[in-house]
């Protein structure tokens, strides 16, 4: 069974290694100082909520969540930016958890909905988002400026 709970800055040290590895699986060098000073920012100033998922004890995996707002709509959404688990706990229901600790959040949060993007070559994801009822977005170009 995988447990899910929201993260306080007392899970920082327990975050890390998760955060860098999810950074790493995405062709990022590894960075566990500046995951920490990241992380620590956001759970400090409290503008992103992370869903910790444990199993055995033991921290498996996040979620991390950006709020947005949809112009049309008038409403909040939220954008789940992060999913990582750990790779002994894949297949174990915790990114699913996960998710619908994110959707079931969002819900009560009155959002319009939650967004994500993910790699193309990410198969296994792609077949998690579908299962949750998510769809792919076929009306709409995103677009990116790098600074």
């Amino acid at each position: 069974m995988t447990d899910i709970r929201l993260a306080g800055p007392a899970d920082l040290e327990i975050l890390v290694p998760l955060f860098d590895a999810y950074r790493v699986f995405y062709h990022t060098p590894s960075d566990p100082d500046a995951a920490r000073r990241f992380l620590g920012a956001r759970l400090s100033a409290g503008d992103s909520r992370i869903y910790l998922a444990i199993r055995n004890g033991r921290a498996v995996g996040f979620a991390q969540l950006y709020p947005s707002f949809s112009s049309l709509s008038m409403k909040r959404l939220w954008i789940l930016n992060d999913l990582y688990v750990d790779p002994e706990a894949r297949r174990s229901g915790a990114g699913k958890a996960l998710m619908s600790a994110a959707e079931a959040f969002a819900r009560e949060d009155g959002a319009k909905g939650l967004a994500l993007a993910t790699q193309i070559e990410n198969h296994t994801a792609q077949g998690l988002y579908a299962k949750m009822g998510y769809r792919r977005d076929e009306g709409f170009f995103h677009y990116f400026l790098t600074f």
